[in-house]
């Protein structure tokens, strides 16, 4: 056996088992190299997880947009495809209708991945927590833990950089069983009629309010008794992204109607007219049993819940499946404590991977695992991995985390065309972001072509 070899056989150890743990620890064993995946699951449970499978989709089952060509997130989805995305592959495979968006059955999604990680020869997965910092003898280590990072292991980061973590909060949506909406007032139908992966043009459940109705459920929305949030979390901001209905509700009494409850691209075919404001529920699991109210998350308390939400028409007898909820995110100031490569400065056999380093979405998270994954497999085999180039979508988002953005503003991100290289000016609306996708994918080749010859 040569020093080569016997250094490819060391393992990389991965702490955490959701999409972006997942992703990596994936991306290790495809380029040989064995991987240790730990997954705290169940022997410590978190506030938000419900199940002990790897890469559990706790706020929602979609992955948003599949449009490669023009949206960002569809262009990221189409990239991973590319270089061999797990995560992907089995959206893909247990994908449900919503549209444009690539939306999957969670639990078949999660089962998928769990045993194509068991089964892999060269993955071990061992269920324990990882509490503080790594072993020594671990000398490349992926950080996976998302935004729910046991407190022991999070508060070792903070006095091994001597940075305060940020934090948000990050709501849930609540889930309603099919048969209890009244479809004699809903009806199916997508946004613009527009199919998407896996869908009809009829893959949104709607529910139509008319002014008076939409007033009284915004008053309802505010006046609701809200969740009592604990000392320690008092002072935490929200994301933007993902705010409460109720939050979104209080900032004026038009704003969910430019939001969550827009009306455009949707009729209402029990009148035949457009309506005031529209709530939409996209399907939860491959049987059609269970629906989500989209961009509802809340953290109304559960009684609350099930009285306000009753109010919309065609859920005046909703059956909840589950109710929305609310738990604390946490995430590093990344462009200050990471490298390109997503090591910690301060401790370079540790890498970050998914939302703890700022990257906001299923998609983003499993896209950064999959980079550390390539980036830690390379090293171990001595090897160089190049970053990829930054006007793809996976090279926009990492040079945004690792230093493109401003460190004294940080916030968490989701991948968008603002964060390319610009185009030449002269070209405008749809055309500069199917510019900007086929530029990445081209660019994208160039990459997994070097690399390929590398190897």
């Amino acid at each position: 056996m040569t020093p080569s070899s016997r250094i490819q056989d060391r393992e990389i150890h991965v702490i955490g088992g959701g999409l972006a743990g997942s992703e990596a620890a994936w991306q290790i064993a495809a380029s040989g190299v064995p991987v240790v995946l730990h997954e705290m699951r169940p022997v410590r449970k978190t506030d938000a997880h419900q199940t002990d499978g790897l890469a559990e989709m706790v706020c929602s089952n979609s992955f948003r947009s599949d449009d490669a060509e023009y949206n960002a997130v569809g262009l990221l989805h189409e990239e991973m495809r590319r270089c061999g995305s797990l995560i992907i592959r089995c959206a893909d495979l247990h994908k449900v209708p919503a549209g444009g968006a690539l939306a999957v059955d969670r639990d078949a999604f999660s089962k998928a991945v769990s045993e194509a990680l068991e089964n892999h020869p060269l993955v071990t997965l061992v269920r324990e927590e990882v509490a503080g910092l790594p072993p020594d003898d671990w000398d490349n280590v992926i950080v996976a833990t998302g935004p729910l990072t046991s407190p022991a292991l999070a508060e070792a980061v903070r006095e091994l950089t001597g940075e305060e973590s940020l934090a948000f909060f990050d709501a849930i949506a609540p889930i309603v069983h099919t048969e209890s909406i009244d479809l004699s007032k809903a009806w199916f139908q997508s946004r613009y009629d527009k199919p998407g992966p896996g869908g009809t043009g009829k893959d949104y459940i709607n529910c139509a309010m008319d002014r008076d109705q939409y007033q009284a459920f915004i008053q309802a929305l505010i006046d609701a008794p809200k969740t009592d949030f604990k000392e320690w979390e008092k002072n935490t901001p929200y994301f933007e992204g993902c705010l409460p209905i109720e939050v979104m509700a209080s900032r004026g009494i038009d704003t969910l109607r430019y939001g969550p409850m827009k009306p455009v691209g949707l009729t209402n075919p029990h009148t035949g007219t457009r309506s005031h404001a529209i709530v939409q529920l996209r399907q939860d699991n491959a049987l059609g049993t269970l629906y989500n109210l989209v961009g509802f998350q809340t953290k109304m308390k559960y009684a609350d819940q099930t009285r306000v939400f009753r109010m919309i028409p065609g859920l005046e007898n909703a059956e909840f499946a589950r109710l929305g909820g609310l738990h604390r995110n946490t995430f590093l100031n990344s462009p200050k404590l990471l490298d390109g490569q997503m090591r910690l400065k301060a401790m370079l056999r540790l890498r970050f991977a998914g939302q703890v380093t700022g990257v906001e979405g299923y998609v983003e998270s499993a896209a950064m695992g999959l980079l550390t994954g390539r980036f830690a497999a390379a090293d171990r085999t001595g090897q160089v991995c190049p970053n990829p180039p930054p006007t793809t979508a996976l090279g926009a988002l990492l040079s945004h985390i690792t230093g493109g953005a401003e460190a004294e503003t940080f916030q968490p991100m989701n991948v968008n065309f603002g964060l390319f290289p610009d185009l030449d000016g002269k070209i405008k609306g749809r055309d500069r972001k199917l510019a900007y996708t086929r530029r990445a994918l081209s660019d994208l080749g160039g990459w997994l072509g070097t690399r390929q010859a590398a190897e």
